[in-house]
């Protein structure tokens, strides 16, 4: 990307640094686009008219609940800024560019240009969308089309605030560290609890995947946090939203929360060894043990799913594609955890092959 000669050095290296992380990025989805365009190109594409449904639909809504809506949108719209953050500005890099002498309107401004370059790719798919939309021209649009597009572009507007202020929030001075207890400690003495291993996955596992700059844990929670929404709109039959495309939005969700878990697990393990190597004590009970808690989320998933619909359509939990469906994700589950020394474009395939089966199979629940 050129700039224009009177661009000011720091809005230039902040656009190429957001730049240099955006290749990076796509740089990391290169081995895996292939396998997925193959696999789920005509789902991909389903999905991505889906996009700006929300908005347009909101138009046709009373305006608390349209309101709601494009709130919503807009904050599911900057989420993956607030996820890349650690990779558009690095904790060191975010020191330093807070020590240059920078004015507040030249920082502001710059978040904003940079927030403009985060926003361009979801924008140009928002604009896809909708034009898939206006091209389809269903009855339902057809009143609201002009509001549809505006409340749109109201959820972009509100999208690229928001990520000017989770810029913001990343350049700003850190907090101080509280000062230590004054009260003396002698008297502390070591003491391991009596269930050694849970006490040691939670100090090396899942304490780790909260602090700092990690988004393990704030990933993992809004992942199963869709995986609920999209599991109990596709059992509950929401109306509106074809059942085929909540039962794919659901098993998504199911087998990317795993995958993603367990490469989680896999990396701490892998930063964790060395320190293995020097304990007096074996360490593969604590690995069996971090691994087979991240099909935890997943498998309360399932055990939801079935309570739910126990409680709702009893005769459907009796149905064969139900317990069909079940058996299927296990298997797939107990492979993705199971099979670590995968290829990466192996395991990739696993993936795509697995949310394809299991959305094929859910389809069927309700017809």
């Amino acid at each position: 990307m050129r700039l224009p000669g009177n661009t000011h050095p720091y809005l230039a290296l902040r656009l190429r640094l957001t730049q240099h992380a955006l290749r990076q990025f796509v740089a990391s989805l290169a081995s895996s686009a292939e396998i997925t365009l193959l696999l789920a190109g005509p789902i991909l594409f389903g999905l991505l008219s889906m996009i700006a449904l929300p908005s347009l639909y909101a138009a046709s809504l009373p305006w608390p609940n349209a309101l709601a809506i494009v709130l919503a949108q807009a904050l599911a719209t900057c989420l993956p800024v607030w996820l890349l953050r650690k990779r558009v500005l690095p904790a060191p890099l975010s020191a330093w560019l807070r020590s240059l002498p920078i004015s507040p309107r030249l920082r502001w401004g710059t978040d904003a240009a940079v927030a403009a370059m985060l926003m361009l790719p979801l924008v140009a798919a928002y604009a896809l969308s909708a034009g898939i939309w206006l091209y389809q021209w269903p009855l339902w649009l057809r009143p609201v089309a002009a509001q549809g597009i505006g409340a749109t572009l109201l959820a972009c507007l509100l999208a690229w605030l928001a990520t000017i202020g989770i810029l913001a929030l990343r350049m700003a001075p850190p907090r101080p560290a509280r000062r230590a207890s004054t009260q003396a400690h002698d008297a502390f003495t070591p003491h391991m609890p009596r269930w050694r291993t849970l006490f040691l996955w939670r100090h090396l596992f899942w304490l780790p995947f909260w602090r700092n700059d990690n988004v393990i844990g704030l990933q993992q929670t809004l992942l199963l946090a869709g995986a609920l929404a999209s599991m109990a709109a596709w059992l509950l039959r929401t109306p509106f939203i074809p059942a085929p495309l909540l039962a794919l939005l659901a098993s998504a969700c199911l087998v990317i929360i795993t995958d993603r878990g367990d490469k989680a697990v896999r990396e701490q393990i892998a930063v964790l060894r060395p320190s293995f190597a020097a304990w007096p004590i074996s360490a593969s009970s604590l690995i069996r043990l971090a691994c087979g808690l991240s099909l935890l989320p997943a498998l309360s998933l399932l055990v939801t799913a079935g309570a739910l619909l126990a409680a709702v359509a009893p005769a459907v939990l009796q149905q064969r594609v139900t317990l069909v469906y079940a058996i299927t994700a296990g298997t797939c589950l107990l492979a993705i955890v199971g099979l670590p020394r995968l290829a990466a474009r192996a395991r990739v395939a696993l993936v795509v092959f697995s949310i394809f089966v299991l959305s094929a199979i859910g389809s069927e629940l309700w017809t």
